[in-house]
């Protein structure tokens, strides 16, 4: 891996309080329970999404159930699925020993609904129902309960459970989408791959495969398993000869008709010489080959046949498809109550004239006046960063409201607490890395009590760069697509913040990172993620910290200096302290060359670089499958000591099953290696091992 560069500022965002609130809706509660069995059973009431896996912040806990809601700003926010827009019964399963009933306010998507009546049910470990009606969007909704100003808490919830929810994904993201990749499909053209020579355009591809159109007639198809209005494409034209891109067309069939000309570009792919490299193809070393496009108004009912085609007015020299992904949106959301519309001040969709001044005029209102700012469907420009504090910015949805910015800029920056992004495109005119002038999606301090939810960044510098003062906020079901540098980084100061149900794809840095420079993160989490094909560096890494975790993230095809996972004190990193937590994670042909040194990285790479690593690393239930090279590398010049793993699956490593090149003692137990081309496993130092029970292959 090569190094990051430092970027300004830290950032995030937050759940919508009292100041974007809509007017208050009772729910109704139900008499009180008498016994210990839940008054409505997760079987009768549906899909039962528990405290365990809650979001909480602002004094609550959790465990079995939440508790600590004492004061206020306390809240448990639950990540929900359903499969198609509507109104859902929703149960909340709860306990309030108090002799009288008590209140927390319901947040829907981060509007505030109202206050939710709980009933007293007559002791601490004695759980009931409250049940009511909720108007939900398709996919991933977030339910949160919060002690407002007015509220009276001091209740425990055990779960929502939603009629006719759907199970979150076991690992990864829980993703909106279904994708096809592109060898996987019917064609009459070149499948190409596999490779993993990292300027090759097969090594930068899902899966390591692609197929190319390049004669009239060639074609790609698929057979769409659900039914669809919208597409993204991940493809690759050639550049322009001095840089800069061209713009092509591709015909889209559907039950071979002609359905639409895709408009393509490679304006946003493209990159040459070496780190950080260059938008002038002189200077040769071609990389980041692949760009990507997202059209709606498509109609492709369930069973069609989907077809990409050059045609012959399809002029590129080639076409690389490596996927697509078809998805069924929603219609757009309209402006809910009590919010202000940024046309209203001046801006105007979908005229290329610069909105900032509009922007930063509604949210100075909006804030005064206790209201939310809206930004309707259309494409807005935005030449800087608006600041936020105490407002919540929301949009038509990612597939309708686009801010972007010019010149690089673009994106919010937090300044304060409580705030909410949600339902937005945040996108730029970057077409490579430029650390000091580029805004990331998303950067700077939202404080505590803040949700991002739904936000889509591409072509930015990076999509969420994080750090001192964001405490307790929640990041949740959003896309960070081609941008420079990192996907998302918590960048140091973090505490108590969680990002997950992410889609990163083709991400310049590090897709994940949690990086304690000059002050540790602490208490983090990066849960339910899906990583794809970072360009340069890690899917997934933590530099440091105290007690943060990865847990229930895939990853795949990383490209140069990488690991799938890296637990590492690179770049100065705060030492390590706590436990840090490696769960039920999934790394698919990760690991990489570092040309830089000469040297290889493995799925998992644990390394100790000017410090040693004597803080427990535990890493349980951690599947690698045809890794680069290592499974598991342990380095370098340092010791590593209380290093933890336990089922561990090393699946067809090019390298070894597990590497050890440092001093230290770790336990293992249930690693298995199978067919690593190396052999199991090499240990020259040689590292203290302790063997547990169920080893085998090395």
């Amino acid at each position: 891996m090569l190094p990051l560069l430092m970027l300004t500022g830290c950032g995030g965002s937050a759940a919508g309080g009292a100041a974007a609130s809509a007017p208050a809706a009772v729910v109704v509660a139900p008499p009180p329970t008498t016994t210990t069995t839940p008054a409505v059973s997760v079987e009768s009431a549906g899909q039962a999404y528990r405290a365990a896996d809650a979001f909480v912040s602002g004094g609550t806990s959790k465990g079995e159930s939440i508790g600590g809601f004492s004061g206020v700003g306390a809240r448990a926010i639950f990540t929900v699925n359903v499969p198609a827009a509507g109104s859902y019964a929703v149960n909340l399963n709860y306990a309030n020993a108090n002799a009288d009933g008590r209140t927390l306010s319901l947040y829907v998507n981060g509007l505030r609904i109202g206050p939710v009546t709980l009933a007293a049910t007559g002791g601490a470990a004695i759980w009931g129902s409250a049940a009511s009606r909720l108007s939900l969007r398709s996919g991933l909704n977030t339910l949160m309960y919060r002690y407002d100003q007015g509220d009276s808490g001091n209740v425990a919830l055990r779960y929502v459970a939603v009629e006719g929810g759907q199970a979150l994904a076991a690992r990864g993201a829980t993703l909106s989408y279904q994708e096809y990749e592109a060898e996987d499909g019917s064609t009459n053209a070149v499948v190409s791959g596999p490779s993993r020579d990292y300027r090759s355009i097969e090594a930068q591809s899902s899966g390591r495969k692609l197929v190319t159109l390049s004669r009239t007639g060639d074609y790609v198809g698929w057979v769409a398993t659900q039914a669809a209005n919208a597409l993204v494409l991940r493809y690759s034209l050639p550049d322009a000869p001095a840089g800069g891109g061209i713009d092509r067309t591709l015909s889209l069939y559907v039950n071979d008709v002609k359905v639409r000309s895709l408009k393509l570009t490679s304006r946003y792919a493209w990159n040459y010489g070496d780190f950080p490299y260059s938008d002038d193809p002189a200077k040769g070393q071609a990389t980041h080959f692949y760009d990507e496009s997202h059209f709606s108004g498509l109609e492709i009912p369930k069973g069609a046949r989907l077809r990409l085609q050059k045609d012959g007015d399809d002029s590129a020299s080639y076409y690389k498809i490596d996927l697509v992904d078809l998805e069924q949106i929603d219609a757009p959301q309209t402006m809910p109550a009590n919010f202000v519309d940024i046309r209203d001040y001046g801006a105007q969709a979908d005229d290329e004239v610069d909105d900032m001044a509009a922007m930063t005029k509604a949210i100075a209102a909006a804030r005064a006046a206790g209201k939310g700012v809206w930004v309707p469907a259309g494409r807005f420009i935005l030449s800087g960063r608006p600041e936020l504090n105490a407002v919540q910015v929301r949009g038509a949805g990612m597939w309708y409201s686009e801010l972007h910015g010019i010149n690089g800029k673009g994106g919010f920056i937090g300044r304060g607490n409580n705030i909410t992004v949600t339902d937005l495109l945040l996108s730029s005119d970057s077409v490579q890395r430029k650390d000091a002038e580029d805004s990331p999606g998303l950067e700077g301090d939202f404080g505590v009590g803040s949700l991002i939810q739904n936000v889509w960044v591409e072509h930015m510098k990076v999509g969420a760069w994080l750090g001192s003062g964001n405490d307790g906020l929640y990041l949740v079901n959003c896309r960070m697509r081609d941008t420079w540098a990192d996907g998302i980084n918590f960048s140091g100061g973090v505490r108590n913040s969680t990002a997950s149900h992410f889609s990163l794809r083709n991400n310049g840095d590090d897709a994940m990172a949690m990086w304690s420079q000059n002050t540790a993160n602490v208490n983090n989490t990066f849960r339910f993620n899906t990583a794809q094909v970072p360009l340069l560096a890690n899917a997934y890494a933590i530099y440091g910290g105290e007690s943060n975790r990865l847990l229930d993230n895939i990853g795949a095809d990383t490209v140069v200096s990488a690991a799938g996972i890296a637990i590492s004190t690179r770049f100065n990193a705060q030492p390590f302290a706590g436990v840090t937590e490696v769960r039920r994670n999934t790394l698919n042909r990760t690991g990489g060359y570092d040309p830089g040194w000469n040297t290889t990285f493995g799925g998992l790479w644990i390394y100790a670089e000017g410090q040693p690593i004597n803080a427990p690393i535990i890493v349980d239930t951690l599947e690698l499958n045809d890794s680069t090279y290592d499974g598991v590398l342990v380095t370098y010049n340092q010791t590593v000591t209380q290093l933890a793993l336990s089922n561990v699956s090393i699946n067809r490593a090019g390298g070894y099953g597990l590497n050890f090149a440092v001093h230290g003692e770790g336990s293992f137990s249930n690693v298995t290696v199978r067919d690593a081309a190396q052999g199991g496993l090499n240990n020259p130092y040689p590292y203290s091992i302790v063997r547990g029970s169920g080893n085998s292959g090395w």
